[in-house]
Protein backbone atom coordinates (compact mmCIF):
# COMPACT_ATOMS: atom_id res chain seq x y z
CA UNK A 1 0.00 0.00 0.00
CA UNK A 2 1.51 3.33 -0.87
CA UNK A 3 1.64 6.26 1.07
CA UNK A 4 1.94 10.17 1.09
CA UNK A 5 5.50 10.21 0.61
CA UNK A 6 5.24 7.75 -2.21
CA UNK A 7 2.98 10.19 -4.02
CA UNK A 8 5.07 13.22 -2.87
CA UNK A 9 8.26 11.45 -4.61
CA UNK A 10 6.08 10.31 -7.69
CA UNK A 11 4.48 13.85 -8.16
CA UNK A 12 7.59 15.49 -7.55
CA UNK A 13 6.32 17.25 -4.93
CA UNK A 14 7.05 17.92 -0.92
CA UNK A 15 5.00 15.38 1.60
CA UNK A 16 3.04 18.56 2.45
CA UNK A 17 1.71 19.87 -0.99
CA UNK A 18 0.16 16.31 -1.23
CA UNK A 19 -0.95 16.95 2.10
CA UNK A 20 -2.74 20.34 1.01
CA UNK A 21 -4.29 18.54 -1.94
CA UNK A 22 -5.99 15.95 0.31
CA UNK A 23 -7.20 19.07 2.28
CA UNK A 24 -8.62 21.01 -0.63
CA UNK A 25 -6.58 23.57 0.13
CA UNK A 26 -7.27 26.60 -1.98
CA UNK A 27 -3.84 28.23 -2.44
CA UNK A 28 -2.22 24.82 -4.52
CA UNK A 29 -2.00 25.11 -7.76
CA UNK A 30 -4.15 24.07 -10.33
CA UNK A 31 -1.36 22.23 -12.33
CA UNK A 32 0.03 20.89 -8.79
CA UNK A 33 -3.17 19.58 -8.07
CA UNK A 34 -3.75 17.37 -10.92
CA UNK A 35 0.01 16.19 -11.18
CA UNK A 36 -0.57 15.34 -7.47
CA UNK A 37 -4.12 13.60 -7.69
CA UNK A 38 -3.11 11.64 -10.83
CA UNK A 39 0.03 10.36 -8.60
CA UNK A 40 -2.01 9.55 -6.24
CA UNK A 41 -4.31 7.46 -8.83
CA UNK A 42 -0.78 5.63 -10.34
CA UNK A 43 0.61 4.38 -6.96
CA UNK A 44 -2.58 3.29 -5.43
CA UNK A 45 -2.79 5.65 -2.96
CA UNK A 46 -6.07 5.55 -0.54
CA UNK A 47 -6.26 8.73 1.15
CA UNK A 48 -8.91 7.62 4.03
CA UNK A 49 -8.81 7.41 7.26
CA UNK A 50 -9.31 3.67 7.43
CA UNK A 51 -6.45 2.57 5.73
CA UNK A 52 -4.20 5.20 7.94
CA UNK A 53 -5.19 2.91 11.12
CA UNK A 54 -5.02 0.01 9.41
CA UNK A 55 -1.45 0.85 8.57
CA UNK A 56 -0.46 2.52 11.60
CA UNK A 57 -3.07 0.92 14.26
CA UNK A 58 -3.69 4.38 15.43
CA UNK A 59 -6.93 5.78 15.80
CA UNK A 60 -8.73 8.03 13.77
CA UNK A 61 -8.17 11.26 15.81
CA UNK A 62 -5.95 14.22 16.63
CA UNK A 63 -5.95 15.44 20.51
CA UNK A 64 -5.91 19.37 21.43
CA UNK A 65 -5.47 19.90 25.13
CA UNK A 66 -5.46 23.72 26.08
CA UNK A 67 -6.32 25.42 28.99
CA UNK A 68 -9.55 26.54 28.86
CA UNK A 69 -12.23 25.66 26.30
CA UNK A 70 -13.91 29.43 26.72
CA UNK A 71 -10.77 31.36 26.05
CA UNK A 72 -10.98 33.27 22.61
CA UNK A 73 -8.06 32.27 21.53
CA UNK A 74 -7.52 29.12 22.38
CA UNK A 75 -11.01 28.21 21.03
CA UNK A 76 -9.98 29.36 17.40
CA UNK A 77 -7.04 27.53 17.69
CA UNK A 78 -9.58 24.79 17.88
CA UNK A 79 -11.70 25.38 15.39
CA UNK A 80 -8.66 25.82 12.88
CA UNK A 81 -7.80 22.22 14.16
CA UNK A 82 -10.74 20.99 13.29
CA UNK A 83 -11.06 22.77 9.68
CA UNK A 84 -7.63 20.72 9.01
CA UNK A 85 -9.20 17.48 9.74
CA UNK A 86 -12.68 17.16 8.97
CA UNK A 87 -11.90 17.13 5.44
CA UNK A 88 -9.51 14.05 5.80
CA UNK A 89 -12.00 12.32 8.17
CA UNK A 90 -10.26 12.62 11.21
CA UNK A 91 -12.17 13.82 14.33
CA UNK A 92 -10.59 15.88 16.96
CA UNK A 93 -10.56 15.30 20.22
CA UNK A 94 -10.33 18.35 22.76
CA UNK A 95 -9.70 18.30 26.77
CA UNK A 96 -9.53 21.20 28.72
CA UNK A 97 -6.75 21.40 31.15
CA UNK A 98 -7.55 24.06 33.35
CA UNK A 99 -5.22 26.76 35.30
CA UNK A 100 -3.59 23.31 37.59
CA UNK A 101 -0.58 22.17 36.58
CA UNK A 102 -1.28 18.83 38.82
CA UNK A 103 -4.22 18.11 36.59
CA UNK A 104 -2.05 18.39 32.97
CA UNK A 105 -0.39 14.93 32.79
CA UNK A 106 -3.62 13.09 33.47
CA UNK A 107 -5.59 14.96 30.91
CA UNK A 108 -3.16 14.46 28.31
CA UNK A 109 -2.40 10.67 28.92
CA UNK A 110 -6.03 9.92 28.67
CA UNK A 111 -6.29 11.45 25.63
CA UNK A 112 -2.71 10.05 24.27
CA UNK A 113 -3.34 6.45 25.26
CA UNK A 114 -6.32 6.74 22.97
CA UNK A 115 -3.83 6.31 20.58
CA UNK A 116 -3.57 9.38 18.74
CA UNK A 117 -2.71 10.31 15.28
CA UNK A 118 -1.20 13.56 16.56
CA UNK A 119 -1.71 15.47 19.87
CA UNK A 120 -1.56 19.67 20.04
CA UNK A 121 -0.82 21.03 23.53
CA UNK A 122 -0.32 24.67 25.12
CA UNK A 123 0.90 23.15 28.25
CA UNK A 124 0.30 24.98 32.07
CA UNK A 125 2.40 22.44 33.84
CA UNK A 126 6.28 23.88 33.73
CA UNK A 127 7.38 20.43 33.35
CA UNK A 128 6.70 17.87 30.35
CA UNK A 129 9.88 15.93 30.21
CA UNK A 130 7.43 12.41 31.16
CA UNK A 131 6.59 12.74 27.25
CA UNK A 132 9.54 11.54 25.90
CA UNK A 133 8.23 8.19 25.42
CA UNK A 134 5.44 9.27 23.87
CA UNK A 135 7.22 11.72 21.44
CA UNK A 136 8.81 8.32 19.88
CA UNK A 137 5.42 7.48 18.08
CA UNK A 138 2.93 9.97 18.28
CA UNK A 139 3.74 13.39 16.59
CA UNK A 140 3.86 16.46 19.39
CA UNK A 141 2.97 20.01 18.28
CA UNK A 142 3.15 22.16 21.30
CA UNK A 143 1.27 25.76 20.12
CA UNK A 144 1.15 29.16 22.25
CA UNK A 145 3.79 27.60 24.77
CA UNK A 146 7.18 25.71 24.33
CA UNK A 147 8.16 22.76 25.85
CA UNK A 148 9.77 22.45 28.64
CA UNK A 149 11.77 19.23 29.57
CA UNK A 150 11.90 17.80 26.50
CA UNK A 151 12.47 18.50 22.88
CA UNK A 152 9.56 19.01 20.91
CA UNK A 153 8.19 21.17 18.03
CA UNK A 154 6.14 23.94 18.65
CA UNK A 155 4.69 26.87 16.98
CA UNK A 156 3.87 30.38 18.53
CA UNK A 157 3.67 34.00 18.05
CA UNK A 158 5.91 36.47 18.74
CA UNK A 159 4.86 37.58 22.16
CA UNK A 160 8.07 39.72 22.98
CA UNK A 161 7.73 41.82 20.06
CA UNK A 162 4.05 42.10 20.26
CA UNK A 163 4.12 43.19 23.66
CA UNK A 164 7.48 45.50 23.15
CA UNK A 165 5.15 47.41 19.88
CA UNK A 166 1.95 47.98 22.44
CA UNK A 167 4.07 50.02 24.45
CA UNK A 168 5.69 51.56 21.33
CA UNK A 169 2.38 52.68 20.23
CA UNK A 170 1.40 54.15 23.61
CA UNK A 171 4.63 56.18 24.13
CA UNK A 172 3.79 57.54 20.49
CA UNK A 173 0.35 58.77 22.03
CA UNK A 174 2.04 60.57 24.82
CA UNK A 175 2.16 58.01 27.62
CA UNK A 176 5.65 57.63 29.85
CA UNK A 177 3.86 55.63 32.88
CA UNK A 178 2.69 52.87 31.00
CA UNK A 179 1.31 49.58 33.47
CA UNK A 180 1.66 45.87 32.86
CA UNK A 181 -1.76 43.69 33.68
CA UNK A 182 -1.72 39.86 33.69
CA UNK A 183 -3.44 36.74 35.35
CA UNK A 184 -0.54 34.71 35.88
CA UNK A 185 2.70 34.98 36.25
CA UNK A 186 3.94 31.50 35.06
CA UNK A 187 3.08 31.01 31.82
CA UNK A 188 5.79 31.70 29.35
CA UNK A 189 4.26 33.45 27.04
CA UNK A 190 3.10 36.04 29.89
CA UNK A 191 7.10 35.85 31.08
CA UNK A 192 7.72 36.80 27.12
CA UNK A 193 5.24 39.39 27.44
CA UNK A 194 6.27 40.98 30.36
CA UNK A 195 9.72 41.16 28.72
CA UNK A 196 8.38 43.03 25.86
CA UNK A 197 6.59 45.75 28.14
CA UNK A 198 9.89 46.10 30.05
CA UNK A 199 11.72 46.35 26.39
CA UNK A 200 9.16 48.87 24.82
CA UNK A 201 10.08 51.05 27.77
CA UNK A 202 13.31 51.09 27.52
CA UNK A 203 13.19 51.60 23.74
CA UNK A 204 11.52 54.72 24.69
CA UNK A 205 14.19 55.94 27.68
CA UNK A 206 12.01 54.66 30.14
CA UNK A 207 14.00 52.06 32.50
CA UNK A 208 11.46 50.29 34.53
CA UNK A 209 13.28 49.88 37.64
CA UNK A 210 12.17 46.23 39.48
CA UNK A 211 11.30 47.31 43.18
CA UNK A 212 9.47 44.48 45.56
CA UNK A 213 7.36 47.40 47.02
CA UNK A 214 4.31 45.17 47.82
CA UNK A 215 3.65 41.14 48.81
CA UNK A 216 4.08 38.66 46.30
CA UNK A 217 4.02 34.79 46.35
CA UNK A 218 6.74 34.48 44.07
CA UNK A 219 10.29 36.12 45.31
CA UNK A 220 11.71 34.74 42.16
CA UNK A 221 9.63 37.20 40.69
CA UNK A 222 10.29 41.05 42.25
CA UNK A 223 7.15 42.76 41.66
CA UNK A 224 7.84 46.45 39.84
CA UNK A 225 4.88 49.08 41.01
CA UNK A 226 3.40 49.11 37.80
CA UNK A 227 3.14 45.33 37.75
CA UNK A 228 0.02 43.18 38.49
CA UNK A 229 -0.63 39.53 37.76
CA UNK A 230 -4.08 39.70 40.20
CA UNK A 231 -6.34 40.24 37.56
CA UNK A 232 -8.02 36.77 37.69
CA UNK A 233 -11.71 38.06 37.86
CA UNK A 234 -13.27 41.87 37.58
CA UNK A 235 -12.52 42.22 41.35
CA UNK A 236 -8.94 42.01 41.37
CA UNK A 237 -8.39 43.50 38.29
CA UNK A 238 -9.98 46.73 39.89
CA UNK A 239 -8.41 46.11 42.90
CA UNK A 240 -5.13 45.93 41.31
CA UNK A 241 -5.40 48.88 38.78
CA UNK A 242 -6.91 51.01 42.09
CA UNK A 243 -3.58 50.37 44.03
CA UNK A 244 -1.78 51.61 41.02
CA UNK A 245 -4.54 54.99 40.96
CA UNK A 246 -3.00 55.93 44.50
CA UNK A 247 0.20 56.09 43.42
CA UNK A 248 1.90 59.35 43.76
CA UNK A 249 2.85 59.13 39.87
CA UNK A 250 0.08 57.18 38.33
CA UNK A 251 0.05 55.53 34.99
CA UNK A 252 -1.86 56.85 32.51
CA UNK A 253 -2.04 53.68 30.24
CA UNK A 254 -1.49 49.64 30.34
CA UNK A 255 -0.69 46.67 28.30
CA UNK A 256 -3.15 44.20 29.28
CA UNK A 257 -1.72 40.93 28.88
CA UNK A 258 -4.11 38.57 27.29
CA UNK A 259 -7.76 38.57 26.17
CA UNK A 260 -9.04 37.37 29.38
CA UNK A 261 -7.47 40.05 31.31
CA UNK A 262 -8.46 42.60 29.08
CA UNK A 263 -12.11 41.47 29.41
CA UNK A 264 -12.08 41.54 33.21
CA UNK A 265 -10.82 44.82 33.93
CA UNK A 266 -11.80 46.79 31.02
CA UNK A 267 -14.44 48.54 32.56
CA UNK A 268 -11.68 49.75 36.02
CA UNK A 269 -9.47 50.86 32.92
CA UNK A 270 -12.30 52.74 30.94
CA UNK A 271 -13.78 54.14 34.23
CA UNK A 272 -10.14 55.24 35.29
CA UNK A 273 -9.48 57.16 32.04
CA UNK A 274 -6.54 54.60 31.33
CA UNK A 275 -5.64 54.46 27.80
CA UNK A 276 -4.45 50.77 26.98
CA UNK A 277 -3.67 48.19 24.25
CA UNK A 278 -5.06 44.56 24.80
CA UNK A 279 -2.83 41.70 23.56
CA UNK A 280 -5.32 39.58 21.76
CA UNK A 281 -8.58 40.04 20.14
CA UNK A 282 -11.92 38.61 20.89
CA UNK A 283 -15.21 39.07 19.84
CA UNK A 284 -17.21 42.28 20.26
CA UNK A 285 -13.48 43.81 21.07
CA UNK A 286 -14.37 46.35 18.65
CA UNK A 287 -18.19 47.07 19.18
CA UNK A 288 -17.19 48.07 23.03
CA UNK A 289 -17.02 51.52 23.92
CA UNK A 290 -14.35 52.53 23.55
CA UNK A 291 -13.49 49.75 21.11
CA UNK A 292 -10.07 48.41 22.43
CA UNK A 293 -6.63 48.80 20.46
CA UNK A 294 -5.17 45.09 20.39
CA UNK A 295 -2.21 43.47 18.99
CA UNK A 296 -4.09 40.77 17.24
CA UNK A 297 -3.00 37.31 17.45
CA UNK A 298 -3.56 34.86 14.59
CA UNK A 299 -5.12 31.57 16.40
CA UNK A 300 -6.16 30.40 13.34
CA UNK A 301 -3.14 30.02 11.84
CA UNK A 302 -1.66 28.61 14.54
CA UNK A 303 -4.42 26.16 14.44
CA UNK A 304 -4.19 25.40 10.84
CA UNK A 305 -0.46 25.10 10.90
CA UNK A 306 -0.03 22.28 13.71
CA UNK A 307 -2.91 20.15 12.61
CA UNK A 308 -1.50 20.79 9.11
CA UNK A 309 2.32 19.58 10.89
CA UNK A 310 0.69 16.79 12.96
CA UNK A 311 -1.13 14.83 10.17
CA UNK A 312 1.98 15.28 8.24
CA UNK A 313 4.52 13.86 10.38
CA UNK A 314 2.11 10.89 11.07
CA UNK A 315 2.07 10.41 7.60
CA UNK A 316 6.45 10.56 7.49
CA UNK A 317 7.00 9.10 10.93
CA UNK A 318 10.70 9.41 10.14
CA UNK A 319 10.98 13.06 8.82
CA UNK A 320 12.99 15.07 11.64
CA UNK A 321 11.59 17.66 14.01
CA UNK A 322 11.99 21.39 12.89
CA UNK A 323 12.11 24.72 13.75
CA UNK A 324 9.24 27.00 12.68
CA UNK A 325 9.25 31.03 12.33
CA UNK A 326 7.05 33.04 14.86
CA UNK A 327 4.46 33.78 13.72
CA UNK A 328 3.81 38.35 14.25
CA UNK A 329 1.26 39.53 15.96
CA UNK A 330 -0.73 43.01 13.69
CA UNK A 331 -1.62 46.27 15.58
CA UNK A 332 -5.26 47.11 15.39
CA UNK A 333 -5.91 50.68 16.24
CA UNK A 334 -9.45 51.68 17.85
CA UNK A 335 -10.12 53.88 20.19
CA UNK A 336 -8.92 52.40 23.67
CA UNK A 337 -5.43 54.60 23.11
CA UNK A 338 -6.21 58.30 23.38
CA UNK A 339 -3.78 60.82 24.87
CA UNK A 340 -2.92 61.63 28.10
CA UNK A 341 -5.84 63.16 30.93
CA UNK A 342 -7.89 62.70 27.20
CA UNK A 343 -11.96 61.57 28.52
CA UNK A 344 -13.32 58.86 27.16
CA UNK A 345 -16.76 59.41 24.65
CA UNK A 346 -19.23 57.75 26.49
Amino acid sequence: MSTMQDVASHAGVSAKTVSRVFNADPHVRPETRDRVERAMRETGYVPNVLARTFRHGRSQSVGVAIPDVGDPFFAAIVRAVETVCAPAGVTTLVASIGDDPERERDVIEALLKAQLMGLILAPVAQDQSWLEPWLEHTPIEFVDRPAQGVEAEELREDDLDGARRAVEHLVSRGHRRIAFLADSVHPPSTQRRRDGWRLGLRDAGIEPTDVAAHATDDSDHPRHELVSIEATDPESAAAAIARMRALPDPPTAAVTANARVTMRAFESLKHGGWAFVGIGDFPMAHALTPAVTVMAQDPAELGRRAAERALERFESPAEPAREHPLIPMHLTVRDSTPAPRRAYPL
